[in-house]
């Protein structure tokens, strides 16, 4: 739910009717990246602080500053918190705004990937390395080269390589990159262009470079074609995330001012990833952000809300729901706050 429509909302009724609670509330947490290691959930979110800053489009209000990574025995249990696994104190290129993260797990070592700013201005994508899921991480002294933006999400193939997608538009900076090349006078296309796509690579062995140029992914509309930058219900925003279901890839993500989280689904992870509809109708704050995560045979969503901060936009907390597939493959849509129900 868009934040010009927080004064209408009766919080206890939302949290009444909210179809799951907050995982915790001793702390803000958003943007929850889950994994199952070890036989173990572990919950890489943001940690939503109140900088102080009034609210704005290029998102100054999100002022995170460190990470705490959760663990939960099962999917019902208590979420454990770690403490803190990683402070922009301690990343020597960045210097503001620790965003949504995500990690990966390779040959007994755990990748935390995050943005952050540097001095200048601009979002990199920075890497941390432990020897256990729950951190402390320890950075890598320069941000990974090529990289660019935010919401590092990082995919295992059944194959064993690693893929990472980043990108998110307004704050997140995307409309300024053309091919890779920032210019400061580049900025989203025209309604009636092409929108712009979000953006993978493949991992380099060492889990620490990319092993290639970065491509930008096309989502496709049930014509094939490009879905345009004026189709906000549909065109990506920011938040991508991939998982892989009965041998397909799905490609979701958020459509930003408009508060959905969609899917597209394609057959290989670069895409193209074609529409299909609708994992998670809006959520109390401006934000929706995900991800998808298979625990004992089930799938969840792991996403986030407002409601516990009473529509505070930028002190949100995660959550998590089962998701349901339909013999097509499709995801039944969820509603925060009440059903679910087929895509139209």
């Amino acid at each position: 739910m868009p934040e010009d429509s927080i004064e209408q909302i009766n919080f206890d009724e939302i949290n009444e009717l909210a179809i799951s609670k907050p995982l915790v509330s001793h702390i803000y947490t958003a943007d929850p990246s889950a994994h199952v290691f070890n036989g173990k959930i572990y919950i890489y979110p943001s940690h939503d602080i109140d900088a102080g800053i009034p609210f704005n489009d290029n998102g100054d209000h999100f002022g995170m500053e460190d990470y705490h990574v959760f663990s939960m025995d099962s999917i019902s249990s208590e979420a454990l918190d770690n403490g803190v696994a990683l402070h922009v104190n301690d990343v020597a290129w960045a210097e503001k705004q620790m965003w949504a993260p995500d990690a990966a797990h390779k040959n007994g070592k755990y990748y935390l990937y995050f943005p952050a700013k540097r001095a200048s201005g601009i979002f990199q994508i920075g890497v941390a390395i432990s020897d256990s899921p729950s951190g402390p991480f320890t950075p890598q002294p320069d941000a990974i080269k090529g990289s660019y933006s935010i919401d590092p999400a990082v995919f295992e193939d059944e194959d064993g390589k690693h893929y990472i997608y980043f990108g998110g538009i307004w704050g997140g900076q995307l409309q300024k990159y053309r091919n890779n090349l920032y210019d400061q006078n580049n900025e989203e296309p025209s309604e009636n262009e092409p929108a712009l796509g979000p953006i993978v690579a493949l991992l380099r062995e060492d889990m620490l470079e990319l092993a290639e140029e970065p491509k930008e992914i096309k989502i496709l509309d049930e014509k094939g074609e490009i879905i345009l930058a004026g189709d906000n219900n549909r065109r990506f925003f920011e938040a991508s995330w991939v998982h892989k279901y009965n041998g397909k890839y799905y490609f979701s993500y958020s459509t930003g001012d408009t508060h959905f989280i969609c899917y597209a689904i394609g057959d290989n992870p670069y895409g193209p990833f074609t529409y299909q509809g609708r994992i998670l109708n809006p959520v109390v704050g401006w934000t929706s952000h995900h991800s998808i995560c298979e625990v004992e045979n089930e799938w969840y969503l792991f996403y986030h809300d407002s409601s516990l901060s009473k529509g505070v936009t930028h002190l949100r907390s995660m959550k998590v729901t089962k998701i349901d597939y339909l013999e097509d493959g499709s995801i039944v849509t969820i509603d925060p706050y009440g059903i679910r129900r087929s895509i139209d």
